[in-house]
């Protein structure tokens, strides 16, 4: 049987680690999938560039537009990433009548419901594994393994840049802005590093497994999206003596109201698997009604890592290349005609025990009127810590975990207490999740 043929858009460092990959294990991949796959073409904006990334064997073109409607090309590759030049090229493609693979988390997160329309009307396939925790399957865990539950929710780190900052400010006690610097420096985060630590990319990547999760359309529009830029080393280390550490995670569960879709800093206890990942690493926990909790760990990014998922997709491409559309795995693992129209639950409505820290005055009836705040407002208080304030021996710092409450009900409790005069600076606030149930 012939081989696969496919078109690469792009000659970066994902793409020299597919054709590396492809090139290494192309015997081992060919039992596998029945079928030879092989790059037929590559499209580039700059030749010589990519000639030294690539090779000398593999065929160049500069036509992205000819390449994804050449007849010889079975699927087309996308890593270019983007939204807008890449959401045309895969368009394209499928319109062509070609199978795609893409790594693009922030092309499916926005553009995802229209591109698997017209997917699914032509016929072909979309996979898109490499697009969340680089090589993590988490993308086949939540859309085949897990089939059988009801997932109840999911609660990943899966942006190794802002995972690798919050270690490095834990384990050395530094304050974000010097971390990020030393972050740039060794190569985990970009120059531009917005994507990274205002928590996009990892809204981007929650989004997509939400609607695996669930069963909804893409809505990274109603995604609730906080970084970790207000992170203090002070706050690191109050939660590390309550027992918790400090995550980005990406969170999305299910509730009766609606769907929650949210990233942000979260204290997590220290006694769970997740709290403990470190560095750059990625990991993902799933929890669905039958297993339980599933933990999915390993390199989230990198140029094999993630050529590692975009091969394993054009394998499962090519072994049903030829298969009745009707009877794959849907993209989103649920009928297309299935689709929930649960909606995507705002700040205000969304359900979690807190984190918070007050600077007040060292007076009598402080902590009893602060308490009494939380009191009214409906507020259970788990834990209290108090800490002296630096040399000032007027003002504390005044540490509170809360039991499970709305958030629309802790804002106005934070409200009331930022206007009692002996609240001396702006209220830190961070969301704590158990992840136990």
């Amino acid at each position: 049987m012939k081989p696969i043929r496919i078109g690469l858009l792009g000659a970066g460092v994902v793409a020299s680690g597919v054709a590396q990959v492809l090139a290494r294990n192309q015997a081992e991949i060919k039992r596998r999938a029945g079928r030879g796959i092989e790059i037929a073409r590559v499209g580039v904006r700059n030749v010589d560039k990519a000639r030294a990334a690539l090779g000398a064997e593999i065929e160049l073109t500069t036509d992205l537009d000819a390449l994804v409607r050449m007849e010889d090309i079975d699927i087309v590759v996308e890593l270019i990433g983007g939204t807008t030049r890449a959401r045309e090229l895969v368009l394209a493609a499928i319109d062509a009548g070609k199978h795609v693979v893409t790594a693009n988390k922030a092309l499916l997160a926005v553009h995802g419901t229209e591109i698997f329309a017209a997917a699914c009307r032509k016929g072909v396939m979309v996979a898109f594994e490499a697009a969340v925790a680089g090589g993590i399957p988490i993308i086949k865990a939540l859309r085949e393994g897990l089939t059988a539950n009801r997932i109840q929710w999911i609660a990943g780190i899966i942006n190794g840049t802002t995972n690798f900052i919050l270690s490095e400010m834990r384990s050395k006690g530094l304050d974000f802005d010097v971390v990020l610097k030393e972050a740039q420096r060794l190569g985990y985060a970009e120059a531009d590093p917005t994507f990274d630590i205002e928590g996009i990319d990892a809204a981007h990547k929650v989004t997509i497994m939400s609607a695996i999760a669930f069963g909804i359309p893409m809505q990274f529009d109603k995604a609730y999206v906080e970084g970790i830029t207000r992170l203090q080393a002070t706050d690191i280390t109050y939660a590390e003596q309550l027992g918790y550490r400090i995550k980005l995670l990406g969170i999305t569960k299910r509730r009766a109201e609606g769907i929650e879709l949210r990233v942000h800093p979260t204290l997590v206890p220290a006694k769970r698997l997740i709290a403990n990942v470190e560095g750059a690493m990625n990991a993902v926990v799933v929890h669905g009604d039958a297993v339980g909790s599933t933990l999915y760990y390993g390199k989230g990014a990198g140029s094999e890592p993630t050529a590692s998922a975009v091969v394993a997709d054009l394998v499962d491409v090519t072994r049903l290349h030829t298969a009745d559309p009707d009877h794959r795995v849907p993209h989103l693992a649920f009928q297309p005609d299935a689709l929930d129209d649960a909606p995507i639950l705002s700040m205000e409505e969304v359900v979690t025990s807190f984190y918070l820290r007050l600077r007040v005055a060292d007076q009598t009836g402080v902590l009893a009127r602060i308490t009494g705040i939380l009191a009214e407002h409906d507020i259970s208080i788990d834990a209290v810590l108090q800490r002296e304030a630096g040399d000032d021996e007027n003002q504390t710092d005044l540490i509170i975990l809360t039991h499970d409450t709305q958030e629309g009900r802790m804002n106005k409790a934070i409200a009331q207490m930022q206007s009692l005069p002996t609240v001396l600076q702006p209220i830190v606030r961070i969301r704590k999740e158990e992840l136990n149930n």
